[in-house]
């Protein structure tokens, strides 16, 4: 005679249904403290009742089964809070995904009509350090971060004179095929021996539409919108790279809604 909690008094104790427990038994994530050989009744031990209200808890915090199993199978205190705070740290970079979407949808809805204003501008090329490399768009973001720091820290070590702000050239490679060549640089003034990653490079010049994009960059696509629009009813695009000017870049804020970049748009301009 068992003596144990049969499957639908521990369900009613745990709050876990019946098809849930079954589930949780198949996977070896809570097997029952006895199963009749006979009947194939399953029975569970008052003793469960705490490790099945844990298992709640980190299946509604959406944990996978087999991490909640690795959780419950550890007897190191120090190991269990290790595995339950990286799982809290996802979260936490989940939340702030989604926080950053929400954002950039209501920023989209909250957009004026006519969007960015567009100006022109004629560029010569000029001398300056640089780093550049074939990256995959989904590295782009911490390849770029890292660029911008590199450079920033090389030219203030050698006290170099900057003759513009940091920039970036991007291959129409980067969004048509999900991989292409990018350039950050800093224009400076003078000699420089290259360093590492660093080296000295010439910026083309050209002719650009140019929109100024201000606030966090998860929304820049809507600057982008609108120049390629614009330039599709209005103008002769050039194939040629995509260029940012950060006149206000992650270095000088702290606040991603008082960045400040310029977006230009390679074009022909046939009245000169």
């Amino acid at each position: 005679m068992h003596t144990g909690m049969t499957v639908g008094e521990f369900s009613r104790a745990t709050h876990l249904s019946i098809k849930t427990l079954r589930h949780y038994h198949d996977v070896g994530l809570l097997a029952p403290a006895a199963v009749d050989p006979g009947s194939g009744y399953r029975y569970y031990s008052p003793d469960q009742v705490p490790t099945a209200q844990v298992i709640v808890r980190l299946r509604n915090l959406d944990m996978p089964v087999p991490e909640v199993k690795a959780v419950l199978a550890t007897a190191d205190t120090s190991t269990r809070n290790e595995l339950i705070a990286a799982h809290l740290a996802r979260l936490e970079d989940r939340l702030a995904q989604a926080q950053s979407a929400v954002e950039s949808l209501r920023a989209l809805l909250a957009r004026p009509a006519h969007g960015s204003t567009i100006e022109y501008r004629t560029l010569r090329r000029q001398a300056a350090i640089g780093i550049r490399e074939v990256v995959d768009r989904q590295d782009l973001a911490g390849w770029w971060q890292g660029a911008l720091g590199e450079l920033h820290g090389f030219t203030t070590a050698r006290a170099l004179h900057t003759t513009g702000p940091m920039g970036g050239l991007f291959a129409n490679a980067l969004l048509e095929e999900e991989r292409g060549e990018a350039l950050v640089f800093v224009p400076v003034d003078g000699d420089v021996r290259p360093v590492g990653r660093i080296d000295t490079v010439v910026v083309p010049g050209g002719e650009l539409a140019v929109a100024v994009h201000r606030g966090t960059l998860q929304t820049i696509d809507l600057t982008y919108g609108d120049l390629g629009t614009h330039v599709a009813r209005h103008e002769i695009g050039v194939d040629g790279p995509l260029r940012e000017f950060y006149l206000r870049s992650p270095l000088d804020v702290t606040d991603e809604s008082a960045l400040v970049t310029e977006v230009g748009w390679p074009v022909f301009r046939a009245d000169g």
